[in-house]
């Protein structure tokens, strides 16, 4: 008899048993709802990146993503395909195999793919950050060895900043690296490296000087390398189709040529990384977002209790009103920080934290809305939208805790 109260429409059935028609369902309706549109404003190649992102998120993502979250998988050659679409390098130089896209265009494409999966979009918007680094900061020797074999995905980059000691106080850390001639021997520990043991390339920031941001240099480390070994896989809450753990450096030698920049420049490095990273995985939370106020609009509309269905009830209207500005609202102004990123404006590092803080704030808040409205089913994991809400809770945390990004902005408002 439980089982007979379930809501029995299209986008509810499918999501249960085809996944791949629910996807097309919730991604094939952007007219339906125009004031949540993510097209308004668009140039037409900007709308063309959308489509094909969407496309790829409903057929490639949407349909597999319960099954990557559920059984942890890395999905390597669904990645490999976003690659063959431009997605590994999206804002890397075209000349060592990048598709030489705006922060802006990267956005757009990142709010898309995440309508299908949040983790694995989030995992890619990571792999970007590392590209470009290499392609922004090394040298062309650098550039061309790295960034080919990365832009087509053929290999996998992951970041390392955190360290068990020192998370948002990053400029503390205390992962060393000793110069030997031409090598240099590192020893520490980074955390929380997504995609930690499984991925090619290791974007390191370790300490080559003394204290503070300015001691600190860049390496890029290959799997493989004698001294370099992995902890444990995490269990994680959400973020499940990206594995996460500890990387270890015991003797690591690393040949000075894989240096990024002079020494004493890695922190600048780091956190010029972070500034377009903030504004991917805001990215991602907007695409989670937008499902999630889909998933909800569609469950109003055919769940009934008290003989009418619950898109009639004035209170859940108001709040599905409030979901729909908070989206767009997050939406404009990733849109503007990302635009000023590109431009090199003098306020874009303050303005991709503002970014990043508020979107993620508020659709975090627009998932868990989503998930209380579709009530007790909300909870169960045949829905996708408890899976949305997991996987975006840590956004808030990552690529500069939230709590950083408003020590940031008030440092930005209080500095003259």
């Amino acid at each position: 008899a439980r089982e007979a109260e379930r809501p029995r429409t299209a986008m509810a059935m499918a999501w249960r048993a085809a996944p791949r028609a629910a996807a097309r369902l919730l991604l094939g309706r952007r007219g339906i709802a125009s004031c949540i549109d993510p097209s308004t404003g668009l140039t037409e190649d900007q709308k063309e990146f959308q489509k094909v992102a969407l496309d790829f998120a409903a057929k490639e993502m949407a349909p597999y993503m319960a099954e990557w979250d559920e059984k942890e998988i890395f999905p390597v050659e669904t990645m490999r395909k976003a690659a063959q679409l431009g997605f590994g390098g999206i804002y890397v130089k075209p000349d060592v195999g990048g598709s030489g896209l705006s922060r802006l265009d990267t956005s757009i494409i990142f709010e898309a793919l995440s309508t299908g999966c949040t983790s694995t979009t989030a995992y890619m918007s990571i792999h970007n950050m590392c590209v470009w680094m290499i392609d922004t900061f090394g040298n062309e020797e650098q550039r061309r060895r790295f960034c080919p074999s990365l832009c087509s995905m053929e290999k996998f980059a992951s970041y390392c900043l955190t360290e068990p000691g020192s998370g948002s106080d990053a400029a503390s850390l205390l992962t060393s690296a000793q110069r030997r001639g031409d090598t240099y021997v590192l020893n520490g520990s980074k955390a929380f490296i997504s995609g930690g043991g499984d991925t090619d390339v290791y974007v390191v920031m370790c300490r080559t000087g003394g204290p503070g941001p300015k001691g600190i240099s860049c390496l890029v480390l290959e799997k493989g390398m004698p001294g370099l070994s992995f902890g444990k896989k995490e269990k994680k809450v959400g973020w499940n189709s990206q594995p996460t753990r500890a990387v270890i450096f015991e003797d690591c030698v690393v040949p000075v040529g894989n240096r990024l920049g002079a020494e004493g420049q890695g922190f600048s490095i780091a956190m010029q990384g972070l500034n377009g990273g903030r504004i991917n995985i805001a990215s991602c939370s907007l695409g989670a977002a937008h499902a999630s106020v889909l998933l909800a609009q569609e469950h109003l509309s055919v769940r009934k209790q008290f003989g009418e269905p619950l898109a009639n009830n004035q209170y859940l209207q108001f709040r599905l009103a409030e979901m729909a500005t908070r989206l767009v609202a997050a939406r404009l102004m990733v849109r503007n920080a990302a635009r000023a990123l590109q431009d090199g404006r003098e306020d874009a590092a303050v303005l991709c934290s503002m970014a990043k803080l508020f979107a993620t704030d508020e659709c975090f808040g627009i998932c868990n809305q989503a998930l209380q409205m579709h009530g007790g089913y909300g909870y169960l994991k045949d829905y996708a939208v408890q899976q949305f809400v997991r996987d975006i809770r840590v956004h808030q945390i990552l690529e500069g805790t939230n709590e950083v990004m408003r020590m940031i902005v008030a440092r930005n408002l209080l500095q003259g």
